[in-house]
């Protein structure tokens, strides 16, 4: 079997995941992870499917024929299983009133040490009781083994003092 890393963004509207779902099980391939969504009336996703080896070019030039509907990028899928497990977990939190640059200062700390993020999340709501908007994140990255965690705390900290956000990590 060969892994395929599908990117697929779009105008959002009904049926876009069953268009992709179609093109995949019509040429074998099988749905493998999947984290999609609608932003602003733009749907955006990234899919790992595997298929057969001998069937991914047609599954290649099938998904090129949903141009229109939805623009999707195929990547050969290259990270093991083994890959994706290495380093210890860390969950992080960030919240905050939000201003330009708190995922560029975040993420530069993280990328400082090494840290892979592997999924992360943001949004701003009204903060009704504070005169603004309100920021929130949450990042779940993997450390690397030879990354002294209580640098990489104590790093993070200085941060949220110096840009004005809370920051909780749970490793």
């Amino acid at each position: 079997m060969t892994t395929l890393v599908l990117t697929v963004v779009g105008d959002d509207r009904a049926g876009l995941v069953a268009a992709v779902a179609d093109v995949v099980g019509a040429h074998g391939g099988n749905w493998e992870n999947s984290r999609l969504a609608e932003l602003a009336g733009a749907f955006a996703g990234i899919i790992e499917v595997s298929v057969a080896a001998e069937r991914a070019g047609e599954l290649r030039a099938a998904l090129a024929e949903l141009d229109g509907l939805l623009k999707v990028t195929v990547h050969p899928g290259g990270v093991t299983e083994a890959d994706a497990t290495t380093g210890r977990p860390l969950a992080l939190q960030v919240i905050g009133n939000d201003h330009p640059g708190i995922v560029r200062d975040v993420s530069a700390v993280l990328r400082a040490h090494g840290v892979s993020i592997d999924r992360m999340t943001t949004h701003t709501r009204e903060a009704a009781m504070y005169g603004g908007r309100l920021f929130e994140a949450t990042i779940i990255a993997r450390v690397p083994a030879s990354v002294d965690l209580a640098d990489l705390t104590g790093e993070l900290e200085r941060l949220a003092t110096e840009i004005q956000v809370d920051v909780t990590l749970e490793p």
